[in-house]
């Protein structure tokens, strides 16, 4: 076990990961993500609960409401979701169930942008690339405003981009040539 476990045990559950980029630009409460996701408030606020456990979201601030208190939690920026080593095959299962949901709510018609490649590039064009590609996530989460803001559209984006390890030849496994 490790010190990311919790972190990736909280990202297990796609619902969580969904939830992390609901709360991005904004703080969010229990009873806001049940409705935003048409769940139950008790199982936003479970899920809230294990992403807060997991050091993934952050109480933002308390208020009254209805006679109540209500509590609005903000993803942690910064937070271990863009590099976890350890959980690399979890991340991107969760990542890969993200993106098939969220393919089935694209827009007709509309313009995107769809990767999938194994290049072989010079270190230089990759670290180029990668703080292109980093540098654009940024600037789409920065841009982000709370869920149906009037005048804004929902937008879809999973990426995961770094280098692999070469696969062994034949001749390396001891295969005949």
């Amino acid at each position: 076990m490790t010190d990311a476990d919790p972190v990736l045990r909280a990202l297990a559950h796609p619902l969580r990961l969904r939830m992390l980029t609901l709360m991005w630009p904004g703080p969010m409460s229990a009873a806001e993500l049940s409705r935003e996701l048409d769940i139950s408030h008790a199982l936003a606020s479970g899920h809230l609960r294990r992403l807060d456990a997991a050091g993934l979201v952050e109480l933002a601030e308390e208020r009254t409401r209805r006679g109540g208190r209500e509590r609005r939690y903000r993803t942690v920026h910064g937070s271990p979701l863009s590099d976890q080593r350890d959980g690399t095959q979890l991340l991107a299962a969760t990542l890969a169930h993200t993106l098939q949901e969220r393919a089935v709510r694209r827009a007709p018609e509309s313009e995107g942008v769809t990767v999938d490649a194994e290049l072989w590039v010079e270190r230089e064009v990759w670290e180029a690339a990668r703080r292109q590609l980093a540098g654009i996530a940024a600037d789409l989460h920065d841009a982000a405003r709370a869920p149906r803001t009037p005048g804004t559209i929902p937008v879809g984006m999973s990426l995961m981009a770094f280098p692999l390890q070469e696969a062994p030849t034949a001749a390396a496994e001891g295969e005949p040539s």
